[in-house]
């Protein structure tokens, strides 16, 4: 793996003038299929599930199964495989027994960072091994922390490209895309979950501030 981005600068010249479809277009054309879709079921992968496959059907989707999702997760998960007629690639951390033994009951209370390096970090590694280049739904207004995302960089972090198609779309972009095509989405999110992760990690709340509500912790460890 390498940590230094390649000199190649085709890739990103004029990146931040594309739309989503012509960000999608890019990076399938350049690295299907060692390119990855992750998907967290949150509102922003159901359009770019739905912009992904609108460009190659046969599309590489895959998701980290924490073990602890929200029911109403997992059944987005069924739905929309049956919408689109295809099946996530899944990874998972060590079983949730294991962690509890090696390191004591409700991980998610004590060490938060060490929890979600179990469930959510090792297994994002795993699957990263395995492409040259993956496709998120990161937003710039989002958070602070996101706010210099570019639609399409180098992630050092994992030695491959990294591409984040909505940066520039506002919430609002996003649900009206969904409502205009009628798309599947996580029915938390009419319940006032702006954000949604693991059931024990994740309250209502109108932005990010429902993850990890009073500890101070703002990512996961997945995108820095």
């Amino acid at each position: 793996m390498s940590t230094t981005a390649p000199t190649d600068t085709s890739l990103t010249a004029d990146a931040e003038s594309l739309s989503a479809e012509e960000v999608l277009a890019r990076m399938v054309d350049r690295f299907h299929p060692q390119l990855f879709l992750a998907c967290s079921f949150q509102q922003e992968e159901s359009v770019l599930i739905d912009l992904l496959l609108r460009i190659e059907p046969n599309a590489r989707i895959f998701t980290l199964d924490t073990g602890v999702l929200f029911p109403e997760t997992y059944e987005t998960w069924r739905t929309m495989e049956q919408r689109y007629d295809t099946q996530f690639e899944t990874f998972r951390g060590m079983s949730l027994a294991r962690q509890a033994a090696d390191h004591g009951p409700e991980l998610w209370k004590s060490n938060p960072d060490l929890c979600c390096a179990i469930r959510k970090v090792a297994p994002l590694r795993e699957a990263l091994s395995q492409v040259d280049a993956w496709t998120v739904g990161v937003r710039r207004d989002q958070a602070p922390t996101r706010a210099n995302t570019p639609k399409i960089g180098w992630d050092a972090k994992h030695g491959i490209w990294k591409a984040a198609p909505l940066a520039d779309w506002s919430d609002r972009d996003i649900w009206r895309y969904i409502h205009e095509h009628d798309l599947p989405y996580n029915p938390l999110h009419d319940r006032g979950y702006a954000s949604i992760g693991c059931t024990h990690c994740t309250l209502p709340a109108a932005d990010r501030s429902g993850r990890w509500a009073g500890n101070g912790k703002v990512e996961c460890g997945l995108h820095g």
